[in-house]
């Protein structure tokens, strides 16, 4: 399937690969298909989150465990019945990131990460109860990069 992009082109995706989120996005709501865009083997932490209905909308996303590796996401019963999760789900979890003029305040939301099963493609963003993460983490920070 073609898809075209705004960062990217005219790209070649494969239907199978195509994310669905019952729910959309908080804001984009009505958008409910993406792709995941990147070599995850390479040395980058990072990819993209790609609509497969707007070429012009993408989110840089990253594992929160390469920006904070003890992090862990307390997810809702409710959350995990709504992706379908079960004893042999492979959930992959991603935080959107904001990079802004001056990359070294880059953040990454910790506190709403993108659950991801792998089994069934079904994905959300979920906020997660605890409080002990933040909407606006300093990458640079957990990284060494803001020294």
């Amino acid at each position: 399937m073609k898809l075209n992009t705004k960062n990217f082109g005219e790209i070649e995706i494969n239907e199978g690969d195509i994310i669905y989120f019952p729910e959309g996005l908080p804001a984009f709501e009505a958008i409910n298909k993406f792709v995941l865009l990147g070599n995850m083997e390479e040395d980058t932490p990072f990819c993209w989150l790609q609509s497969v209905e707007r070429g012009e909308l993408a989110f840089v996303v990253v594992d929160p465990r390469a920006v904070k590796p003890d992090y862990e996401a307390d997810v809702s019963d409710d959350d995990i019945k709504l992706l379908e999760i079960e004893g042999d789900s492979r959930v992959l979890i991603y935080s959107i990131v904001v990079i802004p003029e001056d990359i070294s305040k880059m953040t990454a939301n910790l506190q709403a990460p993108i659950l991801i099963n792998t089994r069934n493609n079904k994905a959300k963003q979920v906020v997660l109860q605890n409080s002990r993460y933040s909407i606006r983490h300093f990458i640079a920070e957990e990284t060494g990069g803001g020294k």
